[in-house]
């Protein structure tokens, strides 16, 4: 519990200013939705003259795109981004930083064992994403509602909820490297290539319209146009992500509780 309360209060400011950030994004995006109803026309002339690579790059699907839905669906798709790069940020930092600032013999001293160092980083971890997911869930559905349109609440609240889904799997990724990677010098150097290859790779594998490249990607496991015509998230993927979360997060465990950690010098 000690490295829980410990972690969490360290992660506090950081948690406010990314719920303030996300919730900001998405505020002043759907404030620009009834601007855009109000030329459906003219917008799908536009959208009909660009080619199909690009609106696929850009995650534009011109039926869904002008629903409120299908708008908010354009800006999940970089709230993904940058949620994923926080999630991936906690994650690798929750062993590396005690090793690159040479307090990780310090704290194996305690009476504590490793697993629990590494339960109680993780649950920090985990309650920071809970808390920013609910508060872009909370944000999202008041947006929506500002713009006036109608709109089906449990679908939002479904396309809402992969945020929390993508934040694991980052989070789950980085506390593996954490763990993996001998010394890590600076989470971002090994945070922004890693999520932004996965996010190329995707778009990639949309303006090829390859099917494998998006067994790859995370950023291709929840297309908002299925979920708003389907009202659910495609199964195999949402198994791909369950596996791997708990298969990271248990390959954590077993390579850190087996791993050296130097003294200070």
């Amino acid at each position: 519990m000690n490295v829980f309360l410990r972690e969490f209060r360290a992660y506090r400011k950081s948690t406010i200013t990314w719920v303030i950030s996300l919730s900001g994004i998405v505020g002043l995006f759907m404030a620009l939705y009834p601007a855009f109803a109000n030329d459906i026309e003219g917008l799908n002339e536009v959208l009909a003259n660009f080619p199909e690579a690009i609106k696929a790059l850009v995650n534009i699907t011109p039926e869904t795109f002008m629903s409120v839905l299908g708008f908010y669906g354009y800006l999940l798709s970089f709230a993904w981004l940058a949620a994923s790069i926080h999630a991936m940020n906690l994650g690798v930092g929750i062993i590396s930083k005690e090793i690159s600032g040479k307090t990780a013999d310090f704290l194996l001293t305690k009476p504590v064992r490793r697993a629990e160092v590494v339960t109680g980083k993780l649950s920090a971890v985990l309650a920071v994403i809970l808390v920013t997911s609910v508060a872009f869930i909370g944000a999202s559905y008041l947006a929506v509602v500002a713009t006036g349109a109608s709109f089906d609440g449990a679908t939002l609240l479904l396309m809402s909820s992969t945020l929390l889904l993508l934040q694991l799997v980052f989070m789950a990724l980085g506390a593996l490297l954490s763990v993996t990677i001998p010394k890590i010098k600076s989470v971002v150097a090994v945070t922004l290539p890693t999520v932004f290859a996965f996010y190329i790779i995707g778009a990639i594998g949309d303006v090829l319209e390859n099917v494998e490249l998006r067994w790859i990607s995370p950023f291709r496991y929840f297309d908002p146009a299925y979920m708003i015509s389907e009202g659910g998230l495609e199964a195999e993927y949402l198994l791909v992500v369950a596996a791997f979360v708990v298969a990271a997060t248990a390959a954590t465990y077993v390579i850190f509780a087996k791993r050296d950690i130097h003294t200070a010098v």
